[in-house]
């Protein structure tokens, strides 16, 4: 028996996509080398690059390891980055950034909102220099989805180049980087592509990423060398993780097999539509307003009927075979679920029931967790 990950990723991937790992190739196999150039392909086609505008580079490592390779090797010792917050993970590029010797801004709202355009553009106004700007698509903390098109539009009109966070919206929900003016967009390979973890991938626009080669801070995420590499032979600088992108390959299949980000979304959206239903029905209340929220993933305030012990709930649910994910919101008790990878809405209902049943063990009372009577809330 195996548990299903109700997480933001790593998460429930097929048995074909598990399957897909267990063939062993060679970095330098003309077999592996024909997965790579067919995924780097697959993911402009995604995206909707017009021919030659963008470059697909794949990257060994986590999400983070894919923005700290844009950041570290795309922008000058001259450049500077204003970062629009309103989560963790736009925190997190900030971080990474300050670390680098990067000089860098933020504009920060609350979690509970998207990021405010205005703003975003008061700030670039306000303070000379800039010449990038960094935005999460979807924050993983809530779930929430940030006006990308809008920031777009900003960057264009201030001359600065677009760094996007795409982790956990590329592939289930729209992203035209022409529209979007996005100048970098980063992801990986354990999101709503569905493979398994292991590398992140650039979309870099080709014009701005070719300006600024030689900038790079690091050797193993220089992605200049790395897209290089990837032109001249098709292989990674140093060991590729082959078995994870052997795994994509399949990912991408399926994804295709599925109707791509509309057959995917749409899924997703039914996930999100159980599990919003049978969550209310227990008594529980969102973080976000709806208008807000994704299908991505939701976080759920803490009942306050009484004493809530996560960790108790969290190993309850994970004997049934059921995986949640903690909250990271802040100031606020939350906890999260996903509606990511491979998994239905029976899937969503049988987590519910089991969700139902520890409530019942835990003492408390389905349907009245809150003190309140809102079925949702904002912070």
């Amino acid at each position: 028996m195996r548990n299903l990950l109700f997480t933001p990723g790593p998460l429930t991937t097929s048995d074909e996509v598990k399957q897909a790992m267990l063939r062993d190739l060679g970095s330098r196999d003309p077999a592996f080398l024909g997965v790579v150039r067919e995924v780097r392909c697959k993911l402009l086609a995604i995206a909707g690059a017009a021919q030659g505008e963008y470059e697909a580079i794949l990257m060994q490592g986590s999400g983070t390891f894919g923005i700290e390779a844009v950041l570290s090797s795309c922008i000058p010792a001259s450049g500077k980055l204003l970062v629009a917050i309103n989560g963790a993970y736009g925190r997190r590029m900030t971080d990474i950034a300050r670390r680098l010797g990067i000089a860098v801004a933020k504009v920060e709202g609350p979690e509970s909102l998207p990021v405010n355009p205005e703003a975003v553009e008061k700030a670039l106004e306000g303070e000379a220099g800039f010449t990038h700007l960094g935005v999460i698509h979807c924050e993983t903390t809530t779930g929430i989805l940030n006006p990308l098109d809008e920031m777009g539009k900003i960057a264009q009109r201030r001359g600065v180049c677009l760094i996007v966070d795409a982790m956990s919206s590329f592939g289930a929900v729209p992203l035209d980087l022409e529209k979007s003016n996005a100048g970098y967009v980063v992801s990986s390979s354990n999101k709503c592509l569905e493979g398994a973890p292991g590398f992140s991938f650039v979309l870099a626009r080709r014009k701005e990423f070719l300006a600024a080669e030689g900038a790079a801070r690091s050797l193993a995420l220089d992605l200049h060398a790395q897209w290089r590499g990837l032109e001249r032979d098709g292989q990674f600088r140093f060991t590729p993780p082959t078995h994870v992108i052997l795994a994509f390959g399949q990912a991408l299949i399926e994804f295709e097999a599925e109707g791509g980000v509309a057959g995917r979304a749409a899924r997703y959206k039914a996930n999100r539509e159980t599990l919003r239903a049978g969550m209310r029905d227990l008594g529980f209340r969102e973080y976000l307003a709806p208008e807000h929220q994704s299908h991505i993933i939701t976080s759920y305030r803490y009942p306050d009927a009484r004493p809530f012990d996560f960790e108790q709930f969290y190993a309850k649910l994970s004997e049934r075979r059921f995986t949640i994910y903690p909250g990271k919101v802040t100031g606020a008790d939350c906890f999260r679920i996903g509606t990511i990878g491979r998994l239905f809405p029976e899937d969503f209902k049988a987590l519910l029931a089991a969700t139902a049943d520890v409530l019942a063990e835990m003492g408390f009372e389905p349907g009245r967790l809150m003190k309140e009577a809102e079925a949702c809330a904002t912070a």
